[in-house]
């Protein structure tokens, strides 16, 4: 019986890669979050203060991420042996519950306003807006490539996302109000944001829930993985065969390749590996090697 393993060391984080941008990000939100206060207090703009709060949310959630890739950095243990690499999924998973959240106050608050509309200051709205718009879309510039690399990264961006079409939401409602002193278009437009929201929040819930599940990830054909390890050379049969994710960007596989020949058991694991890592890009793999007799017998060993 033979095992195999094409690891070693500590595992990379996808979003330790992007620690920069998110400080950045970070620290641009802070900044304008201090500023929307400041211009919501002299305008006397519920719109401003409200969105201040969500400013304030994003910067909560730029700092969570942070603090997940500062715990995902640490060295593996005996007691956690992938380290705290799933940190970074635990912070995507709280960021889309927090969205989902906000989203629900943003509505509530949407339904409270059309029912009494307040008195907005069209023009000093309109300028804080606008200064928002440009550090969010600088904000999403900073996240955009790490956002398809890791989740963690992913649930910061679509909170900045989230806060760049609420200034944009402002920017149009304070022009509407300019222009045709129509108050409930802060409400309706505030609205339209929360739920335009809602499908990319979900869809982020769900995948770091498929991770935490340890589901097979979504770029793995496991049937067509399955038929690539059986057509190795000297393999009669594959089973016991899990991929999951240990984190954004870090996948792992564990299997047993049943052989003709023990003493090809080498030569099959290196051919499996080249074929993991070459066609499906798992590096990360843990394989045992049996002959028919050992597979046999496999069942009458189990619990």
């Amino acid at each position: 019986m033979g095992e195999g393993h094409s690891h070693g060391g500590a595992i990379p984080s996808a979003a330790g890669r992007h620690r920069k941008p998110l400080y950045a990000a970070l620290a641009l939100t802070l900044t304008y979050m201090t500023a929307e206060i400041v211009g919501g207090i002299w305008t006397g703009s519920l719109a401003l203060i409200a969105d201040a709060a969500h400013m304030a949310t994003d910067a909560g959630g730029l700092g969570l991420a942070l603090f997940a890739i500062h715990f995902a950095q640490k060295a593996p243990t005996p007691q956690k042996t992938y380290g705290y690499l799933r940190t970074e999924i635990l912070a995507a998973l709280i960021n889309a519950v927090v969205l989902l959240l906000l989203t629900i106050y943003i509505l509530y608050e949407a339904y409270k306003r059309f029912l009494s509309p307040p008195e907005i200051l069209g023009t000093p709205m309109l300028a804080v807006a606008a200064v928002g718009l440009i550090v969010n879309l600088v904000s999403m510039k900073l996240l955009s490539a790490g956002s398809s690399e890791s989740l963690n990264v992913q649930g910061a961006y679509f909170e900045v996302l989230s806060d760049m079409l609420g200034s944009l939401g402002v920017i149009a409602a304070a022009l509407i109000i300019m222009f045709t002193g129509w108050t409930l278009a802060d409400p309706i437009i505030g609205a339209g944001i929360g739920l335009f929201i809602v499908p990319r929040t979900w869809k982020l819930l769900n995948q770091a829930v498929h991770i935490l599940m340890e589901g097979v990830p979504a770029e793995i054909d496991l049937p067509l993985l399955e038929k690539a390890l059986r057509e190795i050379p000297g393999v009669t049969a594959v089973h016991d065969l899990h991929v999951w994710t240990i984190t954004s960007g870090t996948d792992s596989l564990t299997g047993h390749l049943v052989v003709t020949d023990m003493q090809a058991a080498a030569t099959v694991l290196k051919r499996a590996k080249a074929v993991l890592e070459e066609k499906f890009k798992i590096d990360h793999v843990t394989l045992q090697i049996e002959d028919e007799e050992i597979r046999a017998a496999e069942p009458a060993l189990r619990v």
